[in-house]
């Protein structure tokens, strides 16, 4: 009997001095996305928090390719040690629906879900060539003319794409789809006219908005927006229960230890309840966003369960 308490202090003892050492080395945060996009400025905000409040260096290492495909694979392939972290969006949920029978990894087993940090609220906007100033008159023009009416992308089976196609299904109208590369252009081409709305992530498009180049009708959001306080929700405007948040979060291979996790966790807290997070999110027209654990995979894995049901629904498969 004092074999086995002396055996369980020691274990206890290990635990607590290895949650103690981490990090001991600087710590990888690989983004699928080149430099300067909404999630690379993200991660590099987290990155800069952790290193400050763990006290080791977190370097962001960008992998763009292949729809984040690239970046994703390297972190599942690494050690389960917390020196490999993935920082993802939610693109990352769509992965298994358009590349199932190319990827080597499973987008949840294949990592532990720490924290969902930020979220970009989505916004329905038009461009100047479709002059309708609220939600009730878009549908309206919507049925008067199906298949008409167009929306842009950043490209086939992004999550402006999935957003819209939810969006359809649950308002019973048919509108043409528009896919572009990038959401640069698809927002230039909508304020020039040559496509008719876009639901886009309020960072793409907050500027635009605010300076009355294009209309915003609805925010795909539970509640209304402070960038945007004369903006309804689409349940107040109509279409009850839509809503179409982007997340970006963190994510470490499967097998993290508990210890290892759980300080992590507690790190992704801390950086979602910063003042100064809010101040930056805000400015790009995101919100902090603390969804941990159990919580954040069950997230991940209804997404996954819902693209996977719509793009069997549409035909999508990536080329």
């Amino acid at each position: 009997m004092k074999s086995k308490l002396s055996a369980l202090a020691a274990l206890l003892l290990a635990a607590g001095a290895a949650h103690a050492a981490y990090p001991e080395r600087p710590v990888r945060v690989v983004v699928g996305f080149s430099p300067g996009g909404p999630t690379d400025v993200v991660a590099r905000a987290f990155a800069s928090y952790a290193s400050q409040a763990l006290g080791q260096t977190f370097v962001v290492e960008n992998r763009p390719g292949a729809n984040t495909i690239l970046a994703a694979e390297a972190v599942a392939k690494s050690a389960p040690d917390g020196y490999t972290l993935l920082f993802g969006a939610t693109n990352h949920t769509m992965i298994p629906a358009l590349y199932a029978d190319r990827v080597k990894f499973d987008a949840l087993k294949s990592f532990t879900p720490l924290c969902a940090v930020a979220v970009s609220p989505t916004v329905l906007v038009t461009g100047p060539a479709l002059k309708v100033g609220t939600l009730d008159a878009f549908l309206a023009r919507a049925r008067a003319e199906p298949g008409r009416l167009t929306y842009a992308t950043p490209g086939t089976g992004s999550s402006g794409h999935f957003a819209t196609e939810q969006f359809l299904r649950q308002t019973r109208i048919s509108m043409n789809h528009i896919p572009y590369k990038g959401a640069a252009q698809a927002i230039s081409d909508l304020m020039g006219g040559q496509v008719d709305s876009s639901l886009a992530t309020l960072g793409s498009v907050l500027p635009q908005v605010q300076s009355g180049k294009l209309t915003a009708l609805a925010v795909a959001t539970p509640r209304r927006l402070p960038q945007l306080p004369q903006v309804p929700t689409f349940d107040e405007a109509g279409v009850p229960g839509y809503t179409a948040d982007a997340w970006y979060g963190v994510l470490a291979p499967a097998g993290l230890p508990p210890d290892v996790r759980s300080r992590l966790e507690e790190t992704a807290r801390g950086f979602s309840q910063a003042d100064a997070t809010a101040k930056s999110l805000d400015a790009l027209g995101m919100q902090p966003r603390q969804t941990c654990g159990d919580a954040f995979t069950a997230q991940l894995s209804n997404e996954i369960d819902t693209y996977r049901k719509l793009a069997r629904e549409l035909g999508l498969k990536a080329d």
